[in-house]
């Protein structure tokens, strides 16, 4: 390539970037405009598959979603199907508020139909999304998923870590799905003293619905601030 056609190229992608900053921004604007009239609300992640196998826990993420909205709080997903769409449809059954923040996918054609539209907002990049959910979640739920599930709960246990934002209850939810992670954390991450003991305590395994409800009722009553950072 001559020097000239470098030169224009670079430009090219310069002008590019400083559009692309107003189209992250619009994001942001939009998301915490429309979020901040949501209220206090639980975060609900996992597997956006059909599959046989992972219907076992629909049932059980559907009662999770509807014990959530008896306490008060609204349920956030990332709008996708599979778990997502339970849990949203388990906030619109039990008469509370549903939002799904989704991402531009080619897996997935359209948000689930179990979302208030006030609430369903649409976002090209995944870190502004990231960010809307660890700012007005109360708590993280997190049943079997892949590596997207993975990443944000791995993303919120390091910034609660970290001390980047405030801290909230995540529970892992599936037993038996998550165990293997568990005994591989404890017994290579904590062994070798990549992390320490105490944090293993900020996460729960749980598969009980009233427990999780209950706990995060409790951690929100203690008086902490919707916002975490």
């Amino acid at each position: 390539m001559h020097e000239l056609e470098k030169e224009i190229s670079h430009k090219q992608a310069h002008f590019l970037d400083s559009w692309r900053m107003f189209r992250i921004m619009s994001e942001f604007v939009d998301g915490f405009e429309r979020l901040t009239f949501l209220g206090p609300s639980v975060a609900i992640f996992g597997s956006t598959n059909n599959s046989p196998r992972d219907r076992k826990y629909y049932d059980l993420t559907e009662t999770i979603a509807e014990k959530i909205v008896q306490k008060g709080f609204a349920v956030m997903t990332g709008g996708g199907p599979g778990i997502m769409e339970c849990a949203n449809k388990g906030a619109q059954k039990a008469g509370g508020k549903s939002c799904g923040l989704c991402v531009d996918l080619p897996t997935e054609s359209k948000p689930n139909p179990y979302i208030d539209r006030r609430y369903e907002l649409n976002f090209r990049y995944f870190f502004v999304r990231k960010v809307m959910l660890v700012r007005y979640a109360k708590a993280f739920v997190v049943l079997p998923g892949g590596f997207g599930t993975l990443d944000e709960l791995f993303e919120a246990i390091n910034l609660v870590q970290t001390k980047k934002i405030k801290p909230f209850p995540i529970y892992l939810v599936g037993k038996e799905y998550w165990k293997g992670l568990i005994d591989w954390i404890e017994s290579t991450v904590l062994a070798q003293e990549n992390i320490r003991p105490e944090d293993l305590q900020l996460i729960t395994l749980t598969d009980d619905p009233d427990e999780i409800a209950s706990g995060i009722e409790k951690f929100h009553r203690e008086g902490k601030p919707i916002e975490n950072f």
